[in-house]
């Protein structure tokens, strides 16, 4: 795959959502960002503010999470949490499906959970994140239908705190099973180029990762 740094670039997510996370590591997290032109930054709640100031001006993109890490929260909670995220200035929204329904087999739960937020993001994108580590293939493939049928933009391998996060085979079955209008996200584990490029190879629109800045010194291209 013939695959650029600048067009690598514009398929990361740069994030820092520890929660250990310090103000001088969000600062430090957009300063990379402006440097290497990533798509977005994704960061926790509390920083969007700052996140905005410091990306003023530039391309990149701040994202912001609902529901993390587990997914269980309350719709109202999620709903909540995504509006003021979007209102202080997040334009991308990483929400975690409720995983305990999808379980449950009570798919309109998931459904309505998800449709929540995306009327409460007001046009910015909604990534779905599935946990797919905890889901069969067969729950994997109904989850990306009612993602899709929910309006939201995105359908997200893991969160990246649950015992399993992004694998090739995910990424391809998601592929497989949403539109081509939809995005897919790999996110979880992906820590250098080669891993990267799987991804990527396998369907990934857009990467989640930490460590953005040595995958792109990765990248020879």
């Amino acid at each position: 795959m013939n695959l650029s740094r600048e067009k690598l670039a514009k398929m990361i997510d740069h994030t820092q959502i520890r929660p250990n996370a310090e103000r001088k590591q969000i600062i430090k997290l957009c300063d990379e960002a402006k440097k290497y032109g990533f798509c977005s930054v994704a960061i926790p709640p509390m920083y969007v503010p700052l996140a905005v100031e410091c990306l003023n001006g530039s391309s990149v993109k701040v994202g912001s999470i609902t529901g993390f890490p587990f997914g269980y929260n309350r719709t109202e909670v999620k709903i909540v949490e995504t509006a003021l995220a979007v209102s202080e200035g997040a334009e991308e929204i990483d929400m975690v499906m409720n995983v305990s329904a999808m379980k449950s087999k009570d798919y309109a739960l998931v459904r309505r959970d998800i449709e929540g937020v995306v009327r409460a993001a007001r046009g910015a994108i909604v990534k779905v994140i599935i946990e797919a580590c905890f889901l069969t293939d067969e729950e994997k493939i109904e989850a990306c239908k009612i993602i899709a049928d929910a309006g939201a933009n995105f359908v997200k391998t893991s969160t990246g705190f649950a015992e399993g996060g992004a694998r090739v085979e995910d990424v391809r079955l998601l592929r497989q099973h949403t539109p081509k209008t939809m995005g897919v996200k790999a996110s979880g584990g992906i820590r250098d180029f080669k891993t990267t490029l799987a991804m990527i190879e396998a369907g990934a629109t857009r990467i989640g990762t930490s460590t953005g800045p040595s995958i792109i010194e990765g990248c020879t291209t």
